[in-house]
């Protein structure tokens, strides 16, 4: 019988995005991996990668889309010989999905429900969709101004006002 994970993905870029992903215990996260760049509209990104994570979303195994060919066995493993189920086993545990490495920006994955997959219906789908998706190329959003643009922005209130004797 085919199990299935309910995923809930979350991102700190936009408090509003919330997607649930219902997909495959036997999925291998490379093809997870293509279906969240397709849903989300990604496109191509040949530097992502997955890490299972702890409860406090610090990164523990690394997972990317090329193999390392590396003897070594804490290397990363290649996305296509890992299948879900061989990641997380229970509820509420993590991964974290890096889509833009250079900028360290990511999605944060948690498993909710585990369930029987449903007569008829297709997996992997997505069950919740709220919310802007980060732009893939649109690099880090800009937090705040400078102080510089702040100062100026409180001395130009006076610009244009002719009631303000500076003398």
């Amino acid at each position: 019988m085919l199990m299935v994970f309910r995923f809930r993905v979350l991102s700190d870029e936009n408090d509003h995005f919330v997607r649930e992903y219902e997909v495959s215990y036997d999925m291998t996260l490379l093809d997870f991996h293509y279906f969240i760049c397709r849903d989300l509209k990604f496109g191509d990104h040949a530097m992502s990668s997955f890490f299972l994570s702890d409860k406090f979303w610090n990164r523990k195994a690394e997972f990317t889309l090329f193999d390392t060919e590396e003897n070594d066995p804490l290397a990363p493993q290649a996305m296509d010989k890992v299948l879900l189920g061989q990641v997380v086993h229970n509820e509420h545990e993590r991964l974290i999905y890096i889509f833009d490495q250079l900028n360290e920006r990511a999605l944060f994955l948690e498993l909710v429900a585990t369930k029987k997959a449903e007569n008829g219906v297709k997996y992997p789908r997505v069950t919740l969709s709220e919310g802007e998706a980060p732009n893939p190329e649109g690099g880090v959003p800009e937090i705040g101004g400078s102080i510089f643009d702040e100062a100026m922005d409180e001395f130009n209130d006076f610009e244009g006002d002719d009631s303000y004797d500076d003398e």
